[in-house]
This record gives structure tokens, sequence and C-alpha cells, in this order.
């Protein structure tokens, strides 16, 4: 039987030859990742209840990323249980202020295609870009997964998004993703698999990647995946990751696919969400009226290394435009050594960039930098849902690295080709 590459990991998962979508089974977790908010501090009185421990600490990466840094003594104690519940359970896979987990789970090794991983965080699909069938779950969910290593689901059907042709300078995964949010809406993914292919794909850097599958939570797919290939081998073994036949792991050419859908990805411009949606997006031309007081470059969604060297290209031999903040907090640690090093953050910060901690921070409505009433914030996270990174009188609008940092420059919201073909 034909099967996807999400049918052919869940079936090598539920030591089954073949699935079908609506099938429900009983999968063996590969891996199973937590962070500080949604991990140890919900699962271990659970654990506790039932006289359990986890099943392999081998098998479990925790990283701190919500609650860095301590900001009150309720965060400090949470950070405190956590670094302690590592220890007792005898996890080695602890990541302590080393950034966003969702990037510190690929560049430290951890994923390779056809692995069955499970994440605490809704935007855990960002294992999807190296071929995983990853998603997120719960803290009841992964209770039950850290005591028996196993988990259930109904096997999902599979959309197909095929992207041809190449994209413009200035366009990138984000604003795909935006458009997709716009066409299709946010259950656009039926809480599906959302696999991506097409020349566009093939040509994406594995950090443009991750953003495609990381925000196929936001069209409210279960997970994203894209088939693994030269670029996705060369990236795992940089990391150091265990490296099989990675080709193996590709849909079966007659495979059945539940939608298709085709773009053309040069004929798309950079898009804008307005509030309070990733599916109020336009392109960016439509809103080049709206005034910015922030503009942030932050998350897993919109910090990578690739996003900001994007971001670089814009302002450099540039300034933020006078009443404009330019907040800018690096996905990772290694991607913040990495942008300092090659002079990536010097450029930033020339332009009048103040540098945040590698942590979710404000994108999740953390820490001291929360949104005011009545602020305009341009952003490059996932979300702009009403008081998600402040007061619900703030105002958020989404776009990439590439628009926000034009939009800093601007003082309002544009379009960053403008800037580009000028040059430098």
């Amino acid at each position: 039987m034909a099967q996807t590459l999400a049918e052919k990991i869940i079936a090598r998962a539920a030591g089954k030859p073949a699935v079908a979508p609506g099938d429900i089974v009983t999968c063996s977790v590969d891996l199973a990742l937590m962070h500080d908010s949604g991990g140890p501090r919900r699962v271990k009185p659970i654990l506790e209840r039932l006289g359990a421990r986890v099943w392999d600490p081998t098998r479990v990466i925790v990283v701190t990323d919500h609650f860095v840094p301590v900001f009150d003594s309720d965060t400090a104690a949470i950070l405190d249980l956590t670094r302690r519940w590592v220890v007792d359970q005898d996890i080695r896979g602890f990541y302590d202020k080393q950034g966003i987990c969702h990037i510190v789970l690929p560049e430290r090794g951890h994923l390779r295609p056809g692995l069955f991983v499970v994440g605490g965080d809704s935007h855990s699909p960002t294992g999807g870009a190296f071929g995983c069938f990853m998603f997120g779950i719960g803290a009841t969910d992964m209770a039950g997964v850290l005591v028996t290593g196993e988990t259930w689901l109904r096997v999902p059907s599979t959309i197909l998004i095929e992207w041809d042709g190449r994209l413009q300078n200035g366009v990138v995964a984000k604003d795909m993703m935006l458009r997709l949010c716009g066409d299709l809406g946010l259950d656009g993914g039926g809480y599906g698999v959302v696999q991506f292919a097409g020349p566009a794909i093939e040509s994406m850097p594995m950090q443009e990647r991750m953003t495609l599958c990381n925000m196929t939570a936001e069209l409210g797919a279960m997970t994203g995946l894209i088939e693994p290939d030269e670029t996705t081998g060369r990236y795992l073994a940089e990391t150091g990751a265990d490296l099989d036949d990675i080709m193996a792991w590709r849909s079966d050419p007659n495979a059945r696919y539940g939608a298709r859908h085709s773009y053309y990805a040069g004929s798309l411009a950079p898009q804008v969400a307005a509030p309070h949606s990733p599916a109020n997006a336009r392109d960016a031309g439509c809103f080049d009226k709206v005034d910015v007081d922030v503009a942030y470059i932050g998350a897993c969604t919109g910090a990578k290394l690739t996003d900001l060297r994007n971001a670089a290209r814009v302002l450099k031999g540039r300034k933020v435009a006078s009443g404009v903040r330019l907040l800018v907090a690096p996905a990772s640690l290694r991607d913040r050594q990495t942008a300092e090093e090659e002079g990536t953050l010097s450029i930033l910060i020339e332009a009048g960039a103040s540098l945040l901690a590698s942590a979710c921070g404000l994108c999740a409505g953390y820490g001291e930098h929360r949104l005011d009433a009545d602020t305009v914030c341009i952003s490059s996270t996932a979300r702009n849902f009403q008081g998600r990174m402040g007061t619900p009188e703030a105002k958020v609008y989404l776009a990439s690295p590439f628009t926000v940092a034009a939009s800093a420059v601007a003082g309002r919201i544009a379009d960053p080709r403008d800037i580009l073909q000028d040059g430098p």
C-alpha cells in the first residue's frame, strides 16, 4: 500500500507494515521534549501520585526557555524545580538557558528523519523540517509518555502544499506561512499533516524549513513535514546526529493526499498579518500607513541565525527611526554567538537594536518587555492573539525579520524590497 511520509513514520512507531488515515494506533516514542513552563512542574506531581519514574531518561530532553531570565521569585522557583527534577530523574539531555527548545533540539543533534517525537509545546512541529513526525501534546499526555514510552493517535490525513519557482529577494518562509494562514485560515490544516514540497522548498536552508513546519501550528495542523534531502544531511552531519539512510524517508510516488494546494513562489510579496490573528494576512504594502512603536525580532519562528542575517541585510548602514524600539532576542545561544563572531550582531546594535536574552520572552508574554496599552508592534513571532505579548490594548502585526527590520528603519510598516534594492 502506497504511504505518505507521515504514514511511514507512524507505521514504524506502531510496529505495523502500513497504516491509513483514521486508524487508531499506539506508537513507541523515540524522543520527548519538554520546557520549563509545561514540563517538570506539570508532570512531577502526576508521576509522584503514580509512584512512577521516567521510562527511559536517555529519550527525554528538557530545555529552560520560558522563564529565562528569572524575573521574580515564582520564576526562580520554577527553574529550581526544573533543575532538581532532571537530576532526580537522571536526565542527561538538559539544556539550561541555551535558547528556545525548538531550536536547541535540532542544533544539538537530537533529530533525524523517521523519528516519532512528542513535544510539550504547540510549536513542536518545527521538528518536521528534519523529516521527523513531531507534534505537541499537553502535560497529562506527556506524563503518560514519560511513564510508558508510548502514546496513541488517530492516523492523520496529509495535505500536500507545493511551492513552485523561487522567492524574490526579501521574501522568505515567514511570508509563505502568513499567506497560507490568510488563504486557508487557522483551521486549514484540519488537524492533519501539512507536507511541503516543490522547487522553492528544495532551495531553502534548514532554518527556513524550520519556520515552515513551526507555523503549521497556526494552520491548525497536527504537524508539518518536509522530506529529507542533501540539505538535511549536511545540517545533520554538522550537528553530529546519527545518520542512517535518511533518503529512505520519503512519500511513495503514488501516495494519496487528503488535499493538494499549489503556489508560485515568484509572485509572493512580503506579507503582514494585522491584529489579532495570523489569518489577517495581506501584502505588506497594504499597511504602509501604519506607524510602529516597537519592532521585535525574536522567537523560534523569527530569530534564528538565518533570520538575524536577513535583518542585518536591511539594517546595515542604517539607523532605527526615532521613536521606534528595535528589540532582538536571538533564538539560541549558539546562534547568538555565531552572529556575534561574524559581525551580524554588531550591525544590529549599530543600527540601534537592544539585545534581549535568548529565550521565549516577549513572544510568550514573559519578562519586563511586555507591550503596554496602545503600543503598535511589528513582530517576527508566529502569533499575534490579543493580549499574548502584553496588554489586550496592544496591537501586534506579524511579519518576516526582513519586514520587521525595514519597518524599524521607516518608522512604519514597510516593504523590505524597497530598501534591499537600494543596497546598504
